[in-house]
């Protein structure tokens, strides 16, 4: 089996000229500047970036892989990077990144122009990006964890739209094709909860955007919303979030999106498993994620670099 991660020593890349001709880069929303701190000393290891909706979801995450890669000090001292404000949270453990991103594509967009940069400033090298999350699964069993094959919007086409001075620019949403097979190769040393590879629908909203019967507003009847969930399923979509399109469009590098299903679209709006049952679901994402960063935190530690 071919091993995506003997690629040649890449960094990180800005598509932006005028990054170059700036004096101070200050990247507002972290609370980090290219003048007020030292962005390569503090950054210029990461070789894992983890990114989640949930600031609890990933500071639970930074300690587990404080755990998991057995890093010196107590997991439960790990600090906010970010604690300047409230927007994002950011933990460092070793190589490992855990950030949290909020909810919705402009939010998750914002952190991403901010992390690239961050990134490239650092100089850091052979970066893979994960977006650990939930989503609602679209014909598969509760606690399910999808991995993405393509990050497709409302009309199942693997693309993102922006809008850029007033004009409608479309980018490309397919990831890393090796990086989804390896988590599936985790996923089966793990054997202990089922991953499929699929398609990922990406919307700009929670209840209308996924066809819930149970928000504030619903024009559509319940046979309208089965249908779409049909047709869904049909152009290979096996759950449905709200950051996967622009994570892909945007990290051009190594990516990944692993999401766990909390329920069956086809059989409800609400998700009524207990709430221990979706913290263990919860946890299925990092696990798998943690699995990958391990394996590969051994062969880092082991080369010569």
């Amino acid at each position: 089996r071919h091993n995506s991660f003997s690629k040649t020593d890449t960094t990180i890349q800005v598509k932006n000229p005028y990054l170059d001709t700036m004096e101070e880069d200050i990247l507002y929303h972290f609370s980090l500047g290219t003048k007020t701190h030292n962005l390569p000393e503090m950054f210029g290891d990461i070789k894992f970036v983890c990114v989640g909706g949930s600031s609890n979801r990933m500071k639970a995450f930074a300690q587990f892989i404080h755990q998991e890669l057995e890093m010196p000090g107590n997991p439960e001292e790990v600090s906010d990077i970010c604690e300047a404000t409230d927007r994002y949270c950011m933990y460092k453990v070793g190589p490992v990144l855990s950030m949290s991103h909020g909810m919705g594509v402009p939010s998750i967009s914002i952190m991403l122009h901010e992390l690239i940069k961050l990134l490239h400033h650092a100089q850091c090298r052979d970066v893979v990006l994960f977006r650990l999350g939930t989503s609602g699964g679209v014909g598969l069993a509760p606690g399910t964890v999808v991995v993405t094959d393509k990050a497709v919007d409302y009309s199942f086409l693997a693309q993102f739209e922006q809008v850029v001075l007033g004009k409608v620019v479309t980018r490309s949403t397919e990831l890393d094709e090796e990086v989804a097979n390896e988590l599936l190769q985790c996923s089966s040393e793990l054997q202990n909860f089922p991953t499929v590879i699929g398609n990922t629908l990406c919307t700009h909203d929670f209840y209308e955007g996924q066809g819930r019967l149970d928000g504030a507003l619903c024009s559509f009847s319940h046979e309208d919303k089965l249908e779409y969930l049909r047709k869904a399923y049909e152009a290979g979509v096996r759950n449905i979030e709200m950051e996967s399109s622009v994570f892909a469009a945007m990290c051009r590098i190594c990516a990944a999106v692993v999401c766990v299903a909390l329920l069956d679209r086809f059989e409800g709006d609400q998700i009524t498993s207990s709430h221990d049952v979706l913290v263990e679901y919860q946890q299925r994402p990092q696990v798998l994620v943690s699995h990958f960063i391990k394996k590969l935190y051994k062969t880092f530690n082991k080369s010569p670099h």
